[in-house]
């Protein structure tokens, strides 16, 4: 679960920057500013990550700041779940990744299953809309909502792309190691009950 520490941080960032997107007077801007700086520190300061790289991801943001949305594939064959091996930490999620501008999020699904596992689905069901920071994944600066669609396979053959290097199936009593910022073990066992139980509702946070 998100840390306190972090929950400020991040809210301070999304006054700051909804402030100056807004704000007219000089001496306002300068105060948003500053408190964009200070949840940069705070960041900074609990990660170890150099407080201007998270200046720089910080300023890079402009407008109102809403949640980033993060979309995920749930493919089945053979009573398994279709995982791909991330490269960047050679370990496994449900493929999928950042909605793209211009792009349903069922358009989405088709695009990243395409590109990181070499299959053509057909989206058939929203499955979760959930809310990244009440499940155990790893510390972010930024607020995001995960979407998982479940999808059936129309064609395509496995391969690995780009950002990935292993397409496989699992079963939920022998997953791999995972790649816990894109997805946790409590995920996908839940999407495994869809698998037994196609009518369960759609669950959301």
């Amino acid at each position: 679960m998100s840390q306190k520490w972090l929950e400020w941080a991040k809210r301070i960032q999304a006054l700051s920057q909804s402030g100056l997107a807004f704000s007219k007077d000089i001496y306002d801007i300068e105060r948003y500013e500053e408190l964009r700086a200070i949840s940069a520190e705070i960041i900074a300061g609990h990660t170890g990550i150099e407080f201007q790289k998270v200046q720089d991801l910080f300023t890079n943001e402009t407008g109102y700041q809403t949640p980033k949305v993060d979309v995920r594939g749930v493919v089945f064959k053979d009573n398994k779940i279709l995982m791909v091996c991330e490269s960047i930490d050679n370990k496994w999620s449900l493929p999928g990744g950042f909605c793209d501008i211009g792009l349903s999020a069922s358009e989405n699904i088709v695009k990243e299953i395409k590109e990181e596992s070499g299959y053509e689905v057909k989206p058939i069901k929203l499955l979760a809309l959930l809310d990244k920071n009440k499940h155990p994944h790893p510390p972010e600066a930024y607020h995001y909502y995960k979407i998982f669609i479940r999808c059936e396979i129309i064609g395509g053959t496995p391969a690995s792309g780009v950002e990935t290097s292993n397409v496989q199936f699992f079963s939920p009593t022998n997953l791999p190691p995972l790649s816990t910022n894109r997805n946790t073990e409590s995920q996908i066992i839940t999407m495994f009950e869809y698998l037994h139980n196609p009518d369960k509702d759609t669950i959301y946070d």
